[in-house]
């Protein structure tokens, strides 16, 4: 489950990060004034804070796991919302939709990390966790720029495929873990 939780935060935060911190920078290249970037970052920042509010309930309510493919499945949908045009429009969808993606994840991740590991290692679990995450904010705030000015809007969309893709296959191989455990569990009636 550790690494689970580890990958979702780091993968999770760095796609955020990286498209995210490029935004300004693709939509000025599209032409868009400042004013509407300005505009899609508060949307994102919304989509990224305001679904702490129930995003807990949704996990004591469905468990983490299918939040976390919930928040992944947005992730999606903001790199097919980004890939589908550079409208105003097209910009605000696509970083509100990262934005709840991210803090579905972010907070599945946590949630999961604190059920791996007993009270007296949470704290180093934390922290390992924390190092991975601002490790990759770190790389993917200094790449954004560079990214998204060599390759474009674009292709930095779709090369977030990559961790994204990553980030399902650690979400699978838990969700198999998971019910291979409770079969176990089932079977020797425990």
């Amino acid at each position: 489950m550790f690494i689970v939780a580890v990958a979702a935060a780091a993968l999770g935060y760095g796609v955020m990060n990286l498209l995210m911190a490029a935004t300004p920078i693709a939509m000025a290249q599209c032409e868009h004034p400042f004013s509407a970037a300005a505009f899609v970052l508060e949307w994102h920042v919304l989509g990224m804070y305001v679904p702490s509010f129930f995003t807990g309930s949704l996990i004591r309510r469905f468990d983490a796991l299918p939040v976390m493919t919930t928040g992944l499945i947005l992730n999606l949908g903001c790199v097919a919302f980004a890939l589908s045009g550079t409208s105003l429009m097209h910009f605000t969808g696509a970083l509100f939709l990262l934005g709840v993606g991210w803090n579905f994840l972010y907070i599945g991740g946590s949630t999961l990390l604190g059920r791996a590991h007993r009270p007296e290692e949470r704290t180093t679990a934390q922290g390992a966790m924390d190092t991975c995450v601002y490790a990759t904010m770190t790389v993917t705030s200094f790449s954004s720029g560079a990214l998204v000015t060599s390759g474009g809007w674009q292709s930095m969309n779709l090369g977030s495929l990559v961790p994204l893709a990553l980030l399902g296959v650690a979400l699978a191989w838990l969700a198999l873990q998971l019910r291979r455990a409770e079969n176990a569990t089932a079977t020797t009636g425990g």
